[in-house]
């Protein structure tokens, strides 16, 4: 065979393995950007959200008021240190136990709320001050007006206190002073100060409501 020949034969042989070798390189390539996916994926750090701890901050921030506000500790409603009274069956109603039960109730409250009146007194002197900041001066004046309202209403429940005490002398407490009849034990641990019954107190309710509007 001449040499023009075997040119002529091995040309179309080369042609034919060009494109093999160009599906080996794109089959090789197309693992490679894979794996190149996958590792940048990995390498790639999770992104969280930062608007909460952001939020928090700011909230942190604003929450603290220049001083904080007072709070009352007395209660002007109602009085709950004591065991409540065990009626027996046939028991006569305001007998000298029942008398001796809200007396006692009576007393604590009274002197529950005069503890509280000293402990105002004391408190606005101790935290009287002179404040620069007129946002500060407005808040400190603000609470002092809220614990002085707390105090005067706890001093007009002394006054309807004693009033039920003197009522407790005269044989009175614990009967309607419009109609005369048993206020009641429970209604009278729920308000030892209570003068009506349950049925004149929401008649006299209802009259001032209508007088109001």
């Amino acid at each position: 065979m001449s040499k023009a020949t075997k040119k002529a034969v091995s040309a179309p042989k080369a042609k034919k393995a060009a494109p093999a070798a160009k599906t080996k390189t794109k089959s090789a390539a197309a693992p490679a950007k894979t794996r190149a996916r996958i590792t940048a994926a990995k390498q790639e750090p999770v992104k969280k959200p930062a608007a909460k701890p952001r939020t928090v901050a700011a909230k942190t921030a604003t929450a603290a008021p220049a001083k904080p506000a007072a709070v009352p500790s007395g209660s002007t409603h109602e009085f709950t240190g004591f065991t409540p009274y065990k009626m027996k069956k046939g028991e006569e109603y305001m007998n000298k136990v029942q008398r001796q039960h809200f007396r006692a109730i009576l007393m604590d409250w009274k002197m529950e709320l005069m503890r509280e009146v000293d402990r105002t007194m004391h408190h606005l002197q101790d935290d009287a001050a002179n404040y620069p900041d007129p946002n500060d001066r407005a808040t400190q004046e603000s609470d002092f007006t809220l614990e002085l309202r707390t105090r005067d209403r706890e001093r007009k429940l002394i006054k309807k206190i004693d009033e039920s005490l003197g009522n407790l002398g005269a044989g009175d407490y614990g009967y309607c002073e419009v109609c005369g009849v048993e206020i009641g034990i429970r209604r009278l641990e729920a308000r030892p100060t209570a003068m009506q019954c349950i049925d004149c107190k929401t008649l006299d309710e209802i009259r001032e409501k209508h007088l109001s509007g």
